[in-house]
């Protein structure tokens, strides 16, 4: 898709002030770098970065029925979610697939904000719909995707940054750093926000939900505390030496949750869309299992590569790979016949024309 056809967020000219290289992604033109992948990842790694995920949907969720509605379309159990709480969960689509992965808000009993990928946000809309329509929940959904710009500031230092915009709880309690995985709504520079914990780089931080009239007043301010903008290439390299799933990549509407990894956001302790199936699977065990890839010798795993055992079987291949820049060495995450997804296993990537040598770990790759 041409740059030109694609849409921008609300920071674009901000983007381009900071020198930054546009790409499409999800539909939109997106930042992939400023100063360089390597300078970016390392500021987040060792201090703080500054992205611009805006692009990201936003769902509103509210009415007598919104935690019924949630607890049936969704993998996680949202009922042990407490006001400020945040839940990382996915959407099953009823064939043993991944509809979306996506984050749960839980603002009050009855009120509730879904965190869904760009790229989904208008099927996760209509998977959601036909749920209300066909099992009657009673339920008010809203898309204010448009409503919103969102900054991530990740790094260990993140919440220092923050903390000299004076941020003050909306509550009248003063700020202090999050725990993970939960929020609070606050006046940021004047403006009312809400910021969470959740984090898709493992350097900590923090995610900040702002009107558009104080986008760029935020981003400036953020950049003259120190905090630099970082692009899309580090946010990818962050996210894999964490193991942490791409929706298009290493999760689709063809993997099921359980051989992803994410059975621990796969609760059977309640009905939801496609219990039985995943239970079943639960039992018998996944025929294949996301695991990571450790190259031994020198080369970059890509997505799509075969991974196979020295004997040249074929067992599996890449759905995402980079060259780590914390680790020094390639590193990739695979699905693999379950019968080579163990811990240690030694198995060789197909790179072009050369089979290079690698072995199977746990995630994360990266142990900071």
């Amino acid at each position: 898709m041409e740059l030109e056809t694609l849409r921008r967020t609300v920071l674009h000219k901000c983007h381009l002030k900071a020198g930054a290289k546009m790409v499409p992604f999800a539909g939109y033109e997106m930042a992939v770098q400023y100063e360089g992948l390597k300078a970016e990842h390392e500021a987040v790694r060792t201090k703080f970065g500054m992205f611009d995920v805006s692009h990201m949907g936003e769902f509103f969720i509210e009415g007598p029925e919104a935690l019924d509605l949630i607890q049936w379309i969704s993998s996680n159990d949202a009922s042990k979610l407490v006001d400020g709480q945040v839940q990382y969960s996915c959407l099953p689509n009823g064939r043993g697939g991944i509809v979306d992965d996506m984050l749960v808000y839980r603002f009050t009993a009855d009120q509730y904000m879904l965190v869904v990928n760009a790229s989904n946000r208008t099927k996760d809309w209509q998977w959601i719909q036909k749920q209300i329509t066909d099992k009657s929940f009673e339920v008010t959904i809203t898309d204010r995707s448009e409503d919103y710009v969102l900054l991530a500031v990740q790094g260990p230092q993140a919440d220092n940054a923050v903390a000299r915009l004076s941020p003050k709880r909306k509550d009248g309690g003063n700020w202090h750093p999050l725990k993970y995985y939960t929020f609070t709504e606050a006046v940021l520079l004047g403006t009312e926000v809400f910021i969470s914990a959740t984090g898709y780089t493992g350097a900590g931080g923090v995610e900040i939900y702002l009107p558009i009239s104080s986008a760029e007043t935020l981003w400036e301010a953020f950049l003259k505390e120190g905090v630099p903008p970082c692009g899309l290439g580090a946010r990818d390299t962050l996210r894999m030496e964490m193991g942490f799933c791409l929706y298009g990549n290493d999760i689709d509407d063809s993997t099921s949750p359980l051989s992803a990894g994410l059975g621990w956001i796969t609760k059977f302790n309640k009905d939801f869309v496609d219990r039985k199936r995943l239970e079943t699977e639960k039992i018998q065990g996944s025929e294949r299992q996301l695991v990571g890839l450790v190259m031994d010798d020198r080369g970059i795993p890509r997505q799509g590569y075969e991974v196979m055992t020295s004997e040249g079987h074929v067992v599996g291949r890449v759905t995402s790979g980079t060259m780590s820049p914390s680790l020094g060495h390639g590193i990739g995450m695979a699905y693999l016949d379950a019968s080579s997804a163990t811990e240690g296993t030694a198995l060789h990537v197909q790179i072009r024309n050369k089979s290079v040598a690698c072995h199977v770990v746990r995630f994360p790759f990266y142990k900071g």
